[in-house]
């Protein structure tokens, strides 16, 4: 997004519409180069499922990456983030087909702090899964 959220226009339960972001078994591989965790749970499908997995799952700090994606397109600043916390609940579970799965987050803003700074509380489900819980971010807004 290119447009800049007002602390001014914004108001307590202020909805943050739902965005979709694929999952394939590649963006894992990619995230574990750059993580440097090549935990094979999360590329290996034979490895997982003999752990007692019920498929290859997603990496949970990747999986909280997109709530904080989801917060930074919406305000337009990467930088506008100035805290962020997440409980991991859930699992993200890819299949090797070519739809992968879909982490959906949605965020509704539940508190004006002062200082153009608001919380916004993060919803973020795959299926009908609710992956992540206690998702806050505190935004610096302009």
């Amino acid at each position: 997004m290119t447009a800049t959220v007002k602390y001014d226009e914004i108001e307590v339960g202020h909805e943050i519409p739902a965005a979709d972001y694929g999952v394939r078994r590649l963006n894992l591989v990619m995230y574990a180069g750059a993580s440097g965790d090549f935990n094979q749970i999360h590329w290996n499908e034979r490895f997982a499922k003999a752990v007692g997995l019920p498929d290859v799952i997603a990496h949970g700090m990747y999986t909280m990456a997109q709530g904080g994606r989801f917060v930074t397109d919406w305000v337009g600043d990467p930088g506008a983030v100035v805290d962020f916390g997440v409980r991991f609940s859930s699992m993200v579970v890819v299949p090797d087909d070519d739809e992968g799965a879909t982490i959906t987050v949605s965020g509704v803003v539940e508190e004006k702090l002062g200082d153009r700074r608001v919380v916004v509380a993060l919803t973020a489900k795959a299926g009908d899964a609710r992956v992540l819980s206690k998702a806050r971010a505190v935004v610096q807004l302009a």
